[in-house]
């Protein structure tokens, strides 16, 4: 049997933060939702049953958790810097798809959710 493709999913990850771009964002802050999918070859640690050989799901959560810590104003930014810390933190990832969404953004609109997405390779 061969593996075609090995991802890392974490989705819905929630976030307490103050990005925004309006001054009343950075002080009363908002719920985020975070979701990963991170394309990165886990076939060892399929095959061995340990950790070595994969990425912990609770050292990529850490690193979201710190990067969401630090205020940025456009969510677009945020994406970014989250994956840039998770390709140097982490030389087994190919490739991640991020999503970032705001609950209940200030906008004057009846909507649920506001985000941004995106796909980076290494």
């Amino acid at each position: 049997m061969e593996f075609i493709s090995t991802n890392i999913i974490i989705e819905e990850m929630k976030f307490f933060a103050y990005h925004g771009v309006i001054p009343q964002e950075n002080v009363v802050g908002a719920i985020y939702k975070v979701g990963l999918n991170i394309k990165t070859d886990f076939s060892k640690a399929a095959i061995t049953d340990e950790l070595d050989g994969t990425i912990s799901y609770a050292d990529i959560y850490e690193c979201v958790k710190q990067e969401m810590e630090v205020n940025s104003k456009l969510l677009e930014n945020l994406i970014y810097r989250i994956s840039e810390r998770l390709f140097n933190d982490f030389c087994a990832i190919e490739e991640i798809e991020i999503s970032v969404y705001k609950e209940n953004p200030p906008m004057g609109a009846d909507c649920k959710n506001v985000g941004v997405k995106a796909k980076f390779r290494r």
